[in-house]
């Protein structure tokens, strides 16, 4: 399985997102919550257990990853709140819509999508198996970015044309993220390092970024439903592809 294969299942969910959004935007909450789930049972029961055997493999100490993991939770975090492109911020700002304001947003998300995009063709790196779940998770996660994108646009006054344009470009920049990675080839003892911070990363877009967006308008039991679905179908993915 080529990562560019499912660098492209990513450009179409990105674009699927984008499409939702102007068509059916009254969904959006039973979508993230299945994301979040998705998202952090990747974590749990893929990158954890893998990062733990990479350590032994290679003698790397164990907490060197997981510092890697935190670093990767605050470094996300941090730009996340200063390029102001967190949802539950928008209500802070909603004096200052503007179509540049939006651009800048969906710009930041366009970089975030190409990180995705370079996590894909790392995780193939470490093995197939590993490239396949976190594939799924960035699948499921750059729904909700193409989503995002469009939505951060048209809430700054952005027309509809110029929002599909943005979520063209948003949607390949996961592509040109795994592209970038057919260019450099990781030393094996540092896939567990590269594997704690791509975790940090999800985690913090699963529980502090998916999670409470898809209960801040509607929050039901078939949400929290859906969030368990969802790390259920990882835990069962997971074990097959064992």
């Amino acid at each position: 399985m080529h990562p560019m294969l499912w660098a492209t299942v990513a450009f179409a969910s990105t674009a699927a997102g984008g499409l939702f959004a102007i068509r059916y935007r009254q969904y959006l909450h039973l979508i993230l919550g299945f994301t979040a789930g998705v998202v952090l049972g990747v974590v749990g029961f893929d990158l954890l257990p893998e990062i733990f055997h990479l350590t032994h493999e290679y003698g790397v100490e164990p907490v060197r990853p997981m510092v890697a993991l935190v670093g990767g939770f605050l470094i996300f975090h941090a730009v996340e709140k200063l390029l102001l492109i967190h949802r539950g911020q928008e209500t802070s700002y909603a004096d200052h819509h503007h179509p540049d304001v939006g651009l800048l947003s969906a710009l930041a998300l366009v970089g975030h999508s190409f990180v995705d995009g370079m996590g894909i063709g790392l995780a193939f790196q470490v093995s197939p198996r590993i490239g396949l779940v976190v594939a799924t998770a960035v699948i499921a996660h750059d729904f909700a970015d193409g989503l995002n994108t469009v939505g951060l646009m048209l809430a700054h006054q952005n027309t509809h044309r110029r929002a599909l344009g943005m979520l063209a470009l948003d949607a390949l920049a996961p592509v040109a993220g795994a592209a970038s990675t057919l260019l450099v080839q990781l030393p094996p003892p540092i896939l567990p390092l590269y594997l704690g911070f791509f975790a940090g990363f999800l985690l913090y877009i699963g529980a502090a970024d998916i999670l409470p967006e898809a209960h801040s308008h509607r929050s039901s039991a078939l949400t929290i439903a859906l969030t368990c679905l969802g790390a259920a179908f990882v835990f069962v993915v997971t074990r097959f592809a064992d």
